[in-house]
């Protein structure tokens, strides 16, 4: 299965996640201050996985911005 998430599909699903709107996350922001717990993490790391990226929740709980997530998940 190819890899099928890229940068405007990862800020559209933590959007989604965080009750936002797209245009409101910075890519910089730390997702954990603007609402990302480990519950909707694991829920946005089983659906890069069903589309194909090799999604690590320790790697991205790490680092928790997308800008970080993008270089770890787009090919």
């Amino acid at each position: 299965m190819s890899n099928t998430v890229d940068r405007d599909q990862i800020v559209r699903d933590v959007a989604e996640v965080l009750s936002m709107r797209a245009e409101q996350l910075g890519d910089d922001a730390d997702l954990g201050d603007e609402g990302l717990d480990s519950v909707r993490l694991m829920t946005l790391v089983e659906r890069w996985r069903g589309a194909g990226a090799d999604a690590d929740f320790a790697e991205l709980a790490e680092e928790p911005t997308i800008n970080a997530w993008v270089q770890v998940l787009c090919p």
